[in-house]
């Protein structure tokens, strides 16, 4: 299936021309106190410099589930779409090195169901409690005309802090530096239009049990949570100097892997060094996906990846032993997959 994702009605390259295209307008808002804007994982503005007197520097992050939302609908489950939400904002963040504060969610539907809502509103609540992060409120609108009849949609932004000196990423990356995996649950929040033109494509339902599944259905394999990494990395950053880290949302290990590096630098990781879900498999075999299309459009079974120095892996697989180590930093530019 050649060039799936974009059939499925989403043009990656189109998203980052468009980002192209608001930069210079985006860049002339930010004055000193903005440390890292467009292309970061999270924003960062420094209080120090915006408030004198205030320490730490904020980290900002919005995003939303995407498609996944129809997903949901199909299915009649409202409640899981909300601890995607807030889950992949804290991982986003996470990146820099941040740790969660508040957060704000946004609802909107051509006809509010309020049970719906409040199923919504509900899995954002449950995630932010887990996290020890306040959820301040957020808007809940009704657009007919704009919203499919039964279509919702979900977003939201959370705002988290870290000191200077806990940053990431840190500037002595290096070739030789290894990567480290955390494993996803499935597909998180990205990928969802291609996964549902393949489902559609192969004639199945979301209620289907296919058997390379081993026992959920289409649509709880579809639905799985989006994983929080905040625990993990904690417990990285306890045992080990953490380097890097990037969260593998769209664009997947190619687009994302680089945004943790240094300008120039790359990684070669190594197939097979790590769990991938059944759900990507039966995706890349209904869907034909060819390996740089599957790596471009999902996340593979990456979630998460940390870079360390190649000294500290024994301490970080001890800490964390659901890690994998998959591959290195190299000196040239780009993501490569070897055997």
């Amino acid at each position: 299936m050649a060039d799936a994702y974009a059939a499925a009605g989403v043009d990656i390259a189109a998203a980052t021309r468009a980002k192209e295209l608001m930069a210079a307008a985006v860049r002339a808002t930010h004055g000193p106190a903005v440390l890292a804007g467009m292309g970061a994982f999270g924003g960062c503005f420094d209080l120090e410099v915006a408030a004198p007197g205030a320490t730490g520097i904020l980290v900002a992050s919005t995003d939303g589930v995407g498609t996944k939302t129809l997903v949901a609908t199909a299915m009649g489950r409202y409640d899981s779409v909300g601890q995607d939400l807030v889950n992949h904002c804290v991982n986003d963040i996470l990146v820099q090195g941040a740790t969660p504060l508040f957060f704000l969610d946004y609802v909107a539907a051509a006809r509010l169901e309020p049970d719906h809502v409040a199923a919504i509103v509900g899995g954002v609540a449950t995630a932010c409690q887990a996290l020890g992060c306040a959820l301040l409120g957020g808007e809940t609108a009704e657009m007919p005309d704009v919203y499919a009849p039964s279509g919702f949609d979900l977003a939201g932004t959370l705002v988290g802090i870290v000191t200077r000196e806990a940053m990431l990423p840190r500037p002595d990356i290096a070739p030789g530096d290894v990567v480290l995996a955390l494993p996803s649950t499935g597909l998180h929040t990205n990928g969802y239009s291609l996964a549902r033109r393949i489902v559609a494509q192969a004639g199945a339902s979301y209620h289907d049990r296919p058997a390379i599944l081993g026992g959920p259905s289409l649509g709880e394999a579809l639905l799985a949570v989006h994983r929080c990494y905040l625990t993990e990395v904690q417990v990285l950053r306890q045992a080990v100097t953490l380097k890097g880290l990037a969260h593998i949302t769209g664009g997947g290990v190619f687009d994302n892997l680089p945004r943790a590096l240094p300008a120039g630098m790359g990684a070669t990781l190594t197939r097979g060094s790590w769990p991938i879900p059944p759900i990507f498999r039966y995706l890349v075999e209904q869907g034909q996906l060819q390996e740089q299309e599957a790596y471009h459009a999902l996340n593979m079974g990456l979630g998460m990846l940390a870079i360390i120095a190649p000294d500290a892996v024994t301490a970080a697989l001890a800490a964390c032993p659901e890690a994998c180590l998959v591959g290195a930093v190299r000196a040239t530019a780009g993501v490569e997959l070897c055997d």
